[in-house]
């Protein structure tokens, strides 16, 4: 079916956890008022899921659809006159019994509905087992099992509601059947009934007529009053039987037939310890101690990165580097050899030995992490401090990808539920120092001025980048989305499916990244061969010298490092004459390059990328806007460092 915007209504007991489940589900985007015209509390927010746009409605929390109190009565108004498009009856499955009297009501008004069987570790812990299956059975209803305040069965319980909007059918759930003489005057109400133009349907009406509801009762008596005074007979004939009040019959057998069908579908067992799987889950997701565990294995993981990424990319340089004397014999030393070589055959070897050792380590254990279950608990874990610039907790996941590299980064941008989204997350994406940058940062500032301050600047990048996606929130037009992400269960990793998810994001690497990086290695050499360096280097003088107080060579490196960043500090190095940079840059011009570096756009690969997920003119606003971005932090950080050290 077309993609169309739908509505969902959360309705339930009070303190089911259901406000943890709009939560979840409507994330920033949630607006708090009143009900029109009442002073009831009314939250409402919005989602995107598998295309469609979704309001959800938080209902007050009720335990009956009567109208004793204004929260029923507005609960049910909204439910029969507006037409969700479906309810999700929240149920703490704790105490079952008691919530299923409000089930049985939702049943009676035929609204299309799922049950979010919530707080299923709570009814563990006192040793209640519920099948599920079974208690699907028994009220025609899909249930989905939930634990809320940890995520989990969330993207389960909106998968369902999506699928029963889009087949569009009635479930198949019972009719609640009440003792034979109430059922013989509910009957013949409903067939008084059945002729009227009507909200409500027929057999709800009339149940609600013999409980004495004044809303219905007034409704109708002004469409047929013969209706509501036959009603009041047939209340009072069920009264003599039973000797009690007629909504006081009704009340007791719904909470009877509740009984019935919690005693079927629970089973008391001793309370169950949970698994490794779940005491791991509980761990990794815990809010204090789940942030140390990641960010220990977030650091091991880097670690293992760069340290085998510098190991392969050493190996793989002095392999390659072997066989350039047979491209010298070969083409010679002229201007055709210094191209071939220099221009086609080093883009080839630059994107082999600095991309792929970082790229593939880095794939892999992103794959394996993800296959474990662990990248679905790091995103729930970083959901809070990702709204803080307008994105959800997923969007972290190709924030670590930057790390690595910014192509495959951008393109992971992806998994984002929005346009607006996908941009957002890919605009701070770029900012993020990627492994070419990262050799600078280490190789310069690292090695001439220590760990320390190459440390610093990290932290500095990270500042930045939640400052400027702030901003880059405020300003972008549409709406924030809340986190919809499948929390599988912990596994071990299947190895060869890591494998051909590894393989196949580097092939695509391949593709948009190297006939780039041989371009841009190719115009740089073809630039150096014509003597249009130094002119290059002179007539951006104003920014490089007069700006960010470097020397005027250094503009050829960061014009150049548009094309390829990686190379940029072996291009500082031919250009200044040597590679020890403290002979010829003060620790300030070392922060300076690299703080311009760090902060432009990437390479032309990652603006290829841009192009091809967001079109030419966002690439194009994106990449002008982070180059003076960087131009003038430089500037700014020059003067405010000259003042201070």
């Amino acid at each position: 079916m077309p993609k169309r915007k739908i509505t969902i209504a959360l309705a339930g007991n009070a303190n089911v956890g259901k406000s943890v489940i709009f939560n979840h589900l409507t994330g920033l985007h949630q607006h708090i008022g009143n009900w029109p015209g009442k002073t009831v509390e009314r939250a409402e927010g919005t989602l995107h899921f598998r295309g469609h746009t979704i309001d959800i409605v938080d209902l007050p929390g009720i335990y009956s659809l009567s109208t004793y109190s204004l929260e029923e009565m507005i609960s049910r108004k909204y439910i029969v006159v507006e037409r969700p498009d479906l309810v999700i009856n929240v149920v703490d499955a704790s105490v079952l019994e008691r919530n299923l009297f409000f089930t049985l009501q939702l049943i009676e008004l035929r609204t299309p509905m799922v049950i979010a069987l919530n707080q299923i570790d709570v009814a563990k812990k006192k040793g209640i087992k519920i099948d599920v299956e079974k208690l699907e059975k028994l009220l025609g209803v899909p249930v989905v099992p939930t634990v809320a305040i940890k995520g989990i069965g969330i993207f389960q319980l909106l998968e369902k509601a999506i699928e029963i909007i889009e087949k569009g059918q009635e479930t198949k759930r019972i009719e609640v059947r009440y003792e034979e003489e109430v059922e013989e005057r509910i009957a013949k109400l409903a067939k008084m009934i059945e002729g009227i133009q009507f909200w409500y349907p027929p057999r709800y009406a009339a149940i609600k007529l013999l409980e004495g509801d004044e809303e219905i009762e007034r409704i109708i008596h002004r469409i047929n009053p013969q209706i509501t005074y036959t009603a009041k007979k047939l209340a009072n004939e069920l009264e003599n039987i039973y000797g009690h009040s007629c909504a006081t019959i009704i009340t007791s057998e719904r909470y009877g037939i509740a009984g019935c069908i919690a005693r079927e579908v629970q089973k008391l067992v001793p309370p169950i310890k949970p698994t490794k799987e779940e005491r791991f889950h509980t761990l990794t997701t815990h809010k204090i101690l789940g942030y140390p565990i990641m960010v220990f294995l977030l650091l091991l993981v880097f670690h293992s990165i760069f340290t085998f990424g510098n190991y392969a990319s050493e190996l793989l340089r002095n392999f390659f580097y072997n066989w350039e004397f047979l491209f010298t014999d070969f083409f010679g030393i002229g201007v055709i050899g210094k191209l071939v070589w220099g221009g086609i055959i080093e883009g080839i070897i630059s994107g082999i030995t600095i991309a792929i050792p970082y790229i593939v380590p880095f794939y892999f254990i992103l794959y394996f992490l993800e296959d474990s279950g662990y990248l679905s608990r790091i995103a729930f874990l970083m959901d809070n401090a990702m709204h803080k610039i307008g994105l959800h907790g997923k969007a972290f996941i190709p924030l670590l990808l930057g790390y690595g590299c910014n192509v495959p980064a951008c393109l992971g941008c992806r998994i984002m539920e929005t346009e607006r989204e996908r941009l957002l997350a890919a605009f701070v994406t770029t900012l993020v120092p990627c492994a070419a940058r990262t050799v600078i940062i280490l190789g310069l500032v690292g090695q001439f001025m220590g760990i320390q301050w190459a440390l610093m600047l990290y932290v500095f990048n990270l500042v930045v980048i939640f400052i400027l996606g702030r901003l880059a929130f405020k300003m972008l037009p549409g709406e924030p989305t809340a986190l919809i992400m499948e929390m599988s269960d912990y596994r071990l990793p299947h190895l060869k499916t890591v494998v051909k998810q590894t393989w196949s994001r580097l092939v695509e690497f391949i593709k948009i990244a190297f006939p780039l990086i041989i371009v841009g290695s190719f115009v740089i050499k073809l630039t150096e061969v014509l003597g249009l360096l130094e002119p290059i280097a002179t007539s951006f003088s104003f920014i490089t010298v007069m700006w960010l107080g470097l020397p005027a060579a250094t503009g050829i490196a960061l014009i150049f490092g548009i094309l390829r960043k990686e190379l940029t500090l072996i291009m500082l190095a031919v250009l200044l004459g040597t590679t020890n940079f403290a002979q010829v840059l003060t620790p300030i011009q070392m922060i300076v390059f690299t703080l311009v570096i760090m902060f432009y756009i990437p390479c032309i690969a990652t603006i290829a990328a841009l192009v091809k997920e967001f079109g030419w003119k966002k690439a194009l606003l994106m990449t002008v806007f982070e180059i003076a971005f960087a131009i003038i932090l430089g500037g700014v950080a020059l003067r405010v460092l000259t003042l201070i050290v």
